[in-house]
């Protein structure tokens, strides 16, 4: 069975390597970004599987899956990640990828996935594709509060103060100091920096 693994983490990739290399049948060759996995399906002979890592130079998301499905068809692709959401794994099912494999994955399960989709079933594990997606806190959040972040999301919007004040319904001069608190919790000198913070870092 011949696997083209492709992972940008040398240790990773070669710690798969070797636990599929020591089963019966397997040869591996490896790649280690997007533009590698094209020579190498140049230049060997047709893969039963190719295995892509969702991070690696070159994917830009799932266009790198779907180049590369395109490229092999019909023979299968699948994703491989430490850290996509269990959103990206149904976006690459339904895109038709042969399946997606956490890093966390046991071993022993990796080798069985893969023998199961070289064979052209679909493998992705039902603990990660069932776990609730846990909503994370973004950090500014926890330095302001709901007044505050009130305000701010009206600053990334470009309102004066005037019209702050208008639309949340609070006089004019408190819209003033919540602006001058939020500067200094956000360390921005001034109401547009506040505003440029929050953006950039995808507050709002």
């Amino acid at each position: 069975m011949r696997i083209l693994l492709a992972d940008d983490h040398e240790l990773v990739r070669e710690t798969i390597a070797a636990f599929l290399e020591k089963e019966d049948g397997f040869v591996v060759v490896q790649s280690n970004d997007l533009p590698e996995v094209e020579k190498a399906l140049m230049a060997h002979d047709p893969f039963d599987l190719v295995l892509l890592d969702y991070e690696m130079p070159g994917m830009n998301g799932l266009s790198g899956l779907q180049k590369i499905m395109d490229a092999v068809r019909p023979r299968p692709v699948a994703l491989i990640s430490g850290s996509a959401s269990k959103a990206v794994a149904e976006e690459a099912l339904e895109m038709g990828a042969a399946g997606f494999l956490p890093k966390t994955v046991a071993a022993k399960s990796l080798v069985n996935a893969i023998r199961f989709m070289a064979m052209g079933e679909k493998y992705a594990p039902i603990d990660f594709m069932t776990q609730e997606e846990e909503e994370v806190e973004h950090p500014l959040k926890e330095l302001l509060t709901p007044r505050e972040l009130q305000v701010l999301s009206c600053l990334t919007r470009g309102l004066a103060n005037k019209e702050i004040a208008r639309e949340i319904d609070l006089q004019e001069v408190t819209i003033k100091l919540h602006v001058k608190t939020l500067c200094r919790k956000l360390d921005a000198k001034n109401r547009t920096h506040a505003a440029m913070i929050a953006k950039e870092a995808g507050l709002f």
